[in-house]
């Protein structure tokens, strides 16, 4: 990703500058729907989770600050913030004086390139070669060699030994002062004055001719922390290659159609909304768009993990990251680029990590208490072993080792690396989520609460009767039904079209339908109720015409269940969940839908308050996708949605589900309960690690790179565990196969 290092500039610059450099981060802020704004920095030194503490409490406390999240794994720092309240050249001054470089990310280019990975392995192989070669003396030395032959196998030593501590414990260094400077600390700074003291204790040890020496321990010990390190890099790379990819999905441009026929190629940031673009077969479209062209089909494996082909009628809406399989065709663009539906489901999967759990408070809390205990217990140790022994040589040693058996990663990752899993996981199959909170409240849901039309059906109601309404009649209504993108208005408008709009003022009304007035007339297309009709009796969906509170004509449709409605309701029922059926459809039609599906419990005749007070009967999970289930799946315990729901409803909700297979529910609470099994097993084994490794360096049993291992292998630990949710509820073998099946259709394209 490139970027714009404002932070830079901004120390350098005096106080007249300020107003521009504000223009400057306004001008790379985004604007988001509320009216507040958002800016991105990086900040390339957090790794932990008092890095987090320490940011995040900074910018919490400026004034224009909304919302400051920390993203460890990208090691970006993402701000809300209202700037009538304050300047947003606060927020870098801010991080700096928390002991952090950073600079403002502008959202465009390539963020392919890991420098922190190159900087790793540089490292690892600097100390891995020192540590080899050292320990070739160390065994002649083990070996019997003795005075002046030990002395010069101790210096030469040394000679490779402390440049490669020097550059390889950079890393270590760097972060620790970072933090020290500015009057706070991290987990790097016990290993830091661990290894120096190390190095410091086999200098003086060889100055003084002694027989023992610890270049190669130490060297070691730096060369297992940066496995550690690095393997804990790769594998929080390897969680959220999801995340990736997406980016990757995202063309950087398109060829856009001039208004005299002509074509020019534009960049992705060009393209705003009405802008004309034109796709060959096999290319992707990189916003989401309107087809404006016959006969388009896409693939939208991206969104369903399945290759099959999916038509789109002209007037329909495609996806960003859809690849067009036959061409060429228009579509106009709906969204700019950071709005659309490949932006939206990465901005999900990155929340799922930032997200603030009960679980990840609690291990925030434990880290942020770390630094004081663990200096304290090393204090404690190095006093209570020279008292003891009266060797402070040996209390050194003991100090060294708690000093870096105890750095807390393995808890600072133990509930983020799971949601990251999770988020990555959810996605193959095709759901978003939007923050980790929502997993955990998945796990935790104790029915399962549904929508009829959209939901359990299909969505594509069918005009089976218009009641004999006469054409003016059927006319008005589909004026009134061409407002709404309500399922049964798009079925009335396809059924009497073509449609002229509504020539008065027309509005819709959430949970009963739409109203217009012209001149002294309302009318009204919507349920019985609302329009001044008896709820109907028969198994159809009725929607009803009124003129001034009189209602004129009704039409009839029908619907067809999805597929795999009954199979996903049994497989819920499996999870010891009861499910239940809302609709404030009639009777007769609900019934008819519940025995289908199998469901256990159904209420028809529903108004949306009726709704919310019905999910709030317990922690319940409600699915819908109209306007009017809106307020129930806000007021649910955790909510999902179809991506075929209006905009408010998916806004509602906390997870969308793609495609047309209900099976994402049960997923989704199998996937949450397991997710939610690893966090509480990751936090086990890293508060269990600390309750046995603690005691073990303390008294003596560890030396400083055993704890350098058993500290690197803890965290390995979590991540390795965290992964095992890729294997989870069937595993990836379908989404491997769509993506191989996709490689080859781009191949063959």
């Amino acid at each position: 990703m490139s970027c714009c290092d404002i932070g830079a500039y901004l120390a350098m610059h005096s106080e007249a500058s300020v107003e521009t450099d504000n223009d400057a981060l306004e001008a790379l802020s985004r604007k988001l729907a509320d009216g507040s704004r958002q800016l991105e920095f990086a900040v390339p030194d957090a790794h932990c989770a008092a890095c987090i503490r320490s940011i995040e409490t900074g910018l919490a406390a400026l004034p224009q600050v909304e919302l400051a999240r920390v993203n460890l794994t990208k090691r970006r720092v993402r701000i809300v913030y209202d700037s009538s309240r304050g300047a947003p050249s606060d927020f870098t001054r801010t991080i700096t004086a928390s002991g952090y470089h950073n600079y403002v990310l502008d959202g465009t280019g390539d963020d392919s390139s890991d420098p922190v990975l190159g900087e790793l392995i540089r490292a690892l192989a600097v100390s891995g070669f020192a540590a080899g070669n050292i320990m070739l003396f160390s065994v002649s030395v083990w070996s019997g060699a003795a005075d002046a032959t030990r002395d010069l196998f101790h210096w030469v030593s040394a000679l490779i030994a402390l440049p490669a501590i020097v550059y390889a414990g950079s890393i270590f260094f760097r972060s620790a002062w970072r933090a020290l400077r500015v009057g706070k600390t991290n987990m790097d700074v016990p290993i830091s004055i661990g290894v120096i003291l190390a190095s410091g204790l086999s200098l003086f040890e060889t100055f003084r001719s002694a027989e023992h020496a610890y270049f190669d321990a130490t060297t070691t010990l730096l060369f297992f922390l940066l496995i550690g390190r690095t393997l804990d890099h790769l594998m929080r790379e390897r969680a959220r290659n999801a995340i990736v990819n997406l980016a990757r999905l995202q063309p950087r441009g398109a060829m856009r159609v001039l208004e005299d026929g002509r074509r020019e190629y534009v960049r992705l940031e060009e393209i705003s909304p009405g802008t004309r673009l034109e796709l060959k077969a096999g290319e992707r479209l990189p916003v989401d768009g309107m087809v404006m062209t016959g006969g388009a089909v896409f693939d939208y494996s991206i969104v369903t993990g399945e290759t099959k082909s999916h038509p789109l009628a002209v007037g329909e809406v495609a996806i960003a990251g859809a690849m067009n399989l036959d061409g060429p065709i228009q579509v106009r663009a709906e969204r700019v680029s950071a709005d659309s539906y490949l932006a939206r489901m990465a901005a999900m999967m990155e929340a799922a990590e930032a997200a603030k759990t009960r679980p990840r408070r609690i291990a925030d809390r434990a880290a942020a208490i770390y630094a004081p205990v663990v200096h304290t217990l090393a204090a404690a140790t190095f006093l209570g072993w020279l008292v003891y022994t009266g060797d402070w040589h040996t209390a050194l040693i003991n100090a060294v080792a708690v000093l870096i058996i105890t750095c807390p990663c393995a808890l600072a990752l133990a509930v983020p690396i799971a949601h990251v899993v999770a988020a990555g996981r959810l996605f193959e199959r095709g759901i978003l989520m939007k923050d980790g909170a929502a997993l955990e409240r998945a796990a935790e849901i104790d029915s399962v609460a549904f929508d009829k039309t959209g939901t359990l059906t299909i969505g594509r109601p069918r005009l089976v009767d218009d009641g004999g309404a006469p054409a003016d009649l059927r006319a008005t209504a589909a004026a009134l039904a061409f407002v709404s993108g309500h399922p049964l208005s798009r079925a009335l408008v396809e059924a009497f079209g073509p449609v002229q709009p509504f020539s008065g003022e027309a509005r819709e009304v959430a949970g009963q339908g739409i109203e217009g007035k012209l001149g002294n007339e309302t009318w009204r297309l919507g349920n019985a109720l609302w329009c001044g009709a008896k709820a109907g009796s028969g198994d159809l969906t009725t929607v009803w015409l009124s003129r001034n509170g009189a209602p004129v004509a009704c039409f009839g449709f029908e619907d067809i269940i999805r597929a795999d409605a009954r199979a996903a309701v049994a497989q819920l029922r499996a999870l010891n969940l009861p499910v239940r059926l809302l609709s404030g459809d009639a009777d007769l039609v609900v019934r008819a839908v519940q025995a289908a599906a199998g469901i256990g419990e159904a209420r028809s005749g529903l108004q949306p308050e009726d709704k919310v007070a019905d999910v709030e009967r317990g922690k319940t999970m409600m699915i819908g996708d109209g306007i009017n289930d809106a307020p129930a799946l806000r007021a649910a315990h955790v909510s999902m949605a179809p991506t075929t729901a209006a905009d408010i409803g998916r806004s509602a909700a906390d997870f969308v589900f793609t495609g047309d297979k209900l099976d994402a529910v049960p997923f989704v609470v199998g996937m949450a309960r397991r997710s939610a099994a690893i966090v509480r097993q990751n936090l086990v084994l890293a508060i269990g690690y600390n309750a046995v490794a603690v005691p073990l360096a303390i008294s003596g049993q560890v030396t400083p790179l055993i704890a350098a291992i058993a500290m690197s292998s803890s965290s390995l630990l979590v991540v390795a565990n965290a992964l095992r949710l890729r294997f989870a509820l069937g595993g990836g073998k379908t989404s491997r196969r769509s993506a191989v099946a996709v490689r080859l259709k781009e191949q063959s394209a």
